[in-house]
């Protein structure tokens, strides 16, 4: 371990020790769906694989592991087979090394080519154009050919995205708000039968190819035409909701059969196949032989085995079980408080992931017997409130949680994630919201949110405000976590006690309670959370798809809609400065997206999420950046900020042994 690695992490250690054991994943945090936006191309163009690197200095690639094993706790267990209904990492962390897209991206966060090897623009991107290789194929499970693979698969695929009945409205957004036609499909199968939906198709002649901008020339072009110039739409090749599908699927398993089908009759397409699944207990992987990537390095076989908790995957890394596996607090400190430990200089801290985590707030909570919660809903409602827990609450020890020994390089001041796009100067878009907002930039030693005055400011003009319209104090924040799950319960303490000593248990009160198997159904669904805490992933790289999720009057905004619950708000006399901000933010995100210049575009956007912020409409929490033993280099790894490619298993390098911290140093300086 190199000496400035050390003395980072030995001063934060100090601040650590105070906290037990503890599991960095926290509460009942879901990530949701979660570098660079690739510029528009003027013509179809070719992007390569990378470049070599010719430093010596940095150690020669290698490829030592030959069969992958890899670890994820059980509560991340994927729901669906079908990548275009899948909304969740857990999802498409599996579904994307089965089904290959039009792009995908490189360690860098690159666009590249998948099964679209040309695609560009000729008229600012209102036009998009792809070019698919040929010799593309679908298989089964055992690999025997299904059929080809062509462009029309692709329109297969956005149909099934589009049709009310085939797809409950999963992944509508992103071609609703860009593709021409897409909307009133969408709506014109609402009017259907389920039994009429369910028989429509994205064949030729078809009614979708008559109202929806999708264009199939000849069997390798693909063709979307866009509402407006959308500058940024070919990073939507790499998300979901354009995967193909194919009709050959559709006409042998049927609607119903697509819907609930497995690993053992969907079709595939990508690196992978997969043999072997025991829903809850493991998956396991083998190469693709029909896969387009011959040149690529892809494991004989990927094994995930799903554990119970962090803890448990330590001791299958201790024992040589698994490959790789982030650290709980109480793992990291023993081994840092042991010079001797056999992990001590293979400590590696992975890069931020590509989800930006906030706080949200239920406006619309319901108590359990279905009644509103009118004293936390008015709570809520007023900003001096949710400003005062933004101002005046220190949550350095939750922060902790996510990386004890660096907690500061994971404080979150924005709603959007940093390296999302950039300007032409190549200025990352989340420093204009910075400049907006006017606060300073990561020091290293100070919370940049916190602001201990200003805090018992707003706090104090809340309980004025809101003692006059009767609510009374501590306000409930109900917090609900998996009931069997004892790192969410010790990180839920956590959370608890930071609040709760910052602002007063006089003022505010963390209510934990817990569900047993599904928040979304449990909790959600039913409006009984206050608060929620949970991380967006962008789909695409522009600002429109992290702030479009919180626009009002708006179907597709998915926070909007299902976390805070603010399409049910009625206006009152105490929730109408609430509604009216909501509106003005919602205005400002529409007359931003309809800008094309990219560098206006950011700007207006920007203006749009430093309101969001200075109004407490959202709590930016935090970034998750967890330190872990690997044998798998995490600068290798796909790495962009949108899309659903980041944990295809191709062109990872690997050590048959840990990398030591000097190692991934070395290869970090000159990335």
């Amino acid at each position: 371990m190199n000496n400035s690695t050390k003395k980072v992490i030995a001063l934060a250690l100090a601040a650590a020790m105070t906290l037990g054991a503890c599991n960095s994943n926290s509460g009942n945090n879901e990530s949701t769906k979660p570098e660079e936006n690739n510029p528009a191309q003027e013509t179809p163009s070719s992007e390569g694989n990378g470049t070599t690197n010719t430093d010596s200095s940095v150690p020669e690639p290698k490829y030592e592991i030959k069969d992958l094993v890899l670890a994820q706790t059980a509560v991340n267990e994927m729901s669906t087979f079908n990548m275009l209904y899948g909304q969740s990492q857990p999802d498409s962390d599996v579904l994307c090394n089965l089904v290959d897209g039009l792009l995908e991206v490189d360690p860098n966060g690159k666009l590249i080519p998948c099964l679209a090897e040309e695609w560009g623009t000729n008229d600012g991107g209102i036009t998009w154009t792809f070019k698919l290789r040929d010799g593309l194929k679908w298989v089964d499970v055992n690999g025997n050919e299904k059929a080809v693979c062509n462009a029309w698969d692709f329109a297969t695929g956005l149909e099934w995205v589009l049709n009310f009945y085939k797809n409950d409205s999963a992944n509508t957004s992103m071609p609703m708000e860009m593709i021409k036609g897409a909307t009133e499909y969408y709506e014109y199968t609402k009017t259907l039968s389920a039994e009429e939906a369910m028989a429509l198709n994205g064949l030729e002649g078809s009614k979708f190819l008559e109202m929806v901008g999708l264009e199939i020339p000849d069997d390798n072009t693909v063709k979307y035409i866009c509402l407006a110039e959308k500058p940024y739409f070919d990073s939507l090749g790499a998300y979901a909701c354009l995967y193909p599908m194919a009709q050959g699927m559709v006409d042998e398993l049927g609607v119903d059969g697509v819907k609930s089908m497995d690993n053992t009759n969907m079709w595939y397409n990508g690196p992978y196949l997969m043999p072997e699944y025991i829903q809850g207990n493991e998956k396991r992987m083998v190469q693709n032989p029909s896969n387009w990537d011959t040149e690529s390095y892809r494991f004989d076989s990927v094994t995930v085995r799903m554990i119970e908790s962090t803890d448990v995957g330590y001791q299958l890394f201790e024992n040589g079980e698994i490959d790789s596996i982030n650290l709980t607090e109480s793992n990291l400190k023993t081994i840092m408080d042991d010079p001797n430990h056999k992990f001590y200089n293979n400590l590696v801290e992975n890069k931020p992931t590509k989800y930006s985590w906030q706080m949200f707030f239920n406006y619309n909570k319901l108590n359990e017997d279905g009644t509103p919660d009118e004293n936390f809903n008015k709570a809520v409602a007023n900003k001096a409130f949710r400003q005062s827990i933004y101002f005046g609450w220190d949550d350095m020890e939750y922060l902790k949680r996510q990386n004890a020994m660096n907690p500061l390089k994971c404080e979150n001041c924005f709603y959007t994630m940093k390296g999302l796009c950039y300007t032409s100067d190549g200025t990352d878009y989340t420093e204009l919201v910075r400049k907006e907002l006017g606060i300073g930039d990561y020091n290293g030693e100070t919370l940049l949110h916190y602001n201990k005055e200003l805090g018992e400011q707003y706090k104090a003009q809340a309980i004025e405000e809101l003692t006059a319209i009767g609510v009374e104090f501590p306000i409930k924040l109900t917090y609900y976590i998996p009931g069997s799950n004892q790192t969410s319960l010790d990180a839920a303490n956590v959370l608890k006690n930071s609040l709760e000593q910052s602002l007063g248990s006089d003022y505010v009160q963390l209510e934990i309670k817990t569900y047993v198997s599904s928040f979304s159904k449990e909790v959600r669904t039913l409006s009984l959370h206050g608060i929620y805490i949970t991380g967006w992933g962008a789909d695409y790289g522009d600002p429109m798809n992290y702030l479009g999720q919180e626009i009002v009057d708006y179907d597709n905004a998915y926070h909007a809609v299902n976390t805070r619950n603010v399409d049910a708000l009625v206006e009152t006399e105490w929730n109408k400065e609430l509604l009216e901000d909501l509106r003005t933010f919602t205005d400002m995100v529409w007359e931003a997206d309809k800008i094309t210049d990219l560098d206006a575009r950011y700007e207006a956007f920007a203006k749009a999420e430093a309101f969001m912020v200075d109004n407490a409409l959202t709590h930016p929490l935090y970034y998750a950046i967890q330190w872990s033993l690997t044998k798998v280099n995490p600068y290798s790894k796909p790495n962009a900020m949108y899309g659903v490619c980041n944990a295809k298993y191709k062109n990872w390098e690997t050590s048959a042994e840990p990398y030591t911290t000097a190692e991934i140093d070395a290869i970090a300086a000159v990335q």
